[in-house]
């Protein structure tokens, strides 16, 4: 194969998931309807390039609500917050306008739900990641974080036969798998979701990896270091057996990636826009890359509504032409 029929296999579904979809369009719309500034809590989806645009518009990200002047609209981001922070805005008086994932709020729902059946709750995710702190804090007391198989080893609970398992929504699903299984060998009588807590894009984004995997000499992500659906796209093809890596857009793939790959596949995380793929593709297309086939593995058709404030605020606009979800 010459260097003009490098081939370049674009992944379908990639990038944008409902819930992200549904975050930005909370904050623009926010910021069309009230005018800026607009308080958001913390990254309103874990992508830098999204970050900045909404910046730009006027929106003003804190990584708390104390942050935000009394009285002021404050937006919470898509990774959900703890009851421990919807009461801090209530003292403050802020008009809240929630874009919690709905997918994330089940799992706030099911964690509220065993906590008050009286079972031990065993948390599946990185500690450190927004989602699991604000499922975390639904339940305190009674919930512990694992992210191995080896931390399930040394967990202690008051009653082993009323223990159930929860799940962050970002995770590999070959990896909560494992953890699943040392929980059920630990806790035979363990209670999980009715259904995974992990999210439809993120395991059809996995799936699509899984699907290519064998056919490429490198795997490209595009997604920020802070995205841990992004991240776990490269660990699932790096365990497969093809070298990847995860950028934030074309100015970080350098030239020794490249070197002998003949077959390259592009995916992005689910908070990724679909513009950085596309300069990703053009700047691949300079480098040779030119034969390009989009590879759809399944279809994704998923949409959620929209929260009442923006609802209302887009009813209350003086023209019809205010923006609605995106697709």
């Amino acid at each position: 194969m010459s260097d003009s029929q490098k081939r370049l296999l674009l992944l379908k579904p990639r990038g944008f998931c409902a819930g992200v979809v549904r975050a930005i369009d909370v904050v623009r719309i926010a910021l069309e309807a009230f005018g800026p500034p607009v308080y958001v809590r913390k990254e309103i989806v874990h992508n830098h390039f999204v970050v900045e645009e909404l910046q730009g518009k006027g929106a003003i990200f804190v990584d708390s609500v104390d942050e935000v002047p009394e009285g002021e609209r404050v937006i919470y981001s898509a990774h959900g917050v703890s009851p421990e922070v919807r009461g801090a805005s209530r003292e403050r008086r802020l008009r809240v306008i929630d874009a919690t994932c709905p997918l994330v709020t089940k799992v706030h729902v099911e964690a509220v739900k065993f906590a008050k059946e009286g079972y031990s709750l065993i948390l599946i995710g990185h500690r450190d990641h927004d989602e699991v702190i604000g499922t975390l804090g639904e339940a305190p007391l009674v919930t512990q974080v694992v992210d191995s198989p080896e931390d399930v080893e040394s967990l202690s609970v008051p009653d082993p036969e009323r223990v159930a398992y929860l799940t962050q929504t970002t995770l590999s699903l070959d990896e909560t798998k494992n953890i699943i299984e040392a929980l059920r060998r630990k806790f035979p009588k363990i209670k999980g979701p009715h259904a995974q807590d992990i999210c439809y894009a993120t395991e059809n984004r996995q799936t699509a990896v899984k699907h290519i995997a064998s056919d490429a000499d490198l795997l490209l992500v595009v997604g920020s270091d802070s995205s841990s659906n992004s991240k776990r796209l490269v660990e699932v093809a790096r365990k497969l057996g093809t070298p990847s890596y995860l950028i934030d857009s074309c100015r970080d793939i350098q030239a020794e990636w490249l070197e002998s790959v003949t077959t390259l596949a592009l995916t992005a995380g689910a908070s990724a826009p679909e513009c950085l793929v596309e300069e990703v593709v053009e700047f691949l297309g300079g480098k040779g890359f030119t034969d390009l086939r989009e590879v759809e593995v399944m279809p994704e058709n998923v949409r959620f509504g929209l929260p009442p404030e923006i609802v209302e605020a887009i009813r209350a606009a003086p023209s019809a032409s205010a923006p609605v979800a995106a697709e």
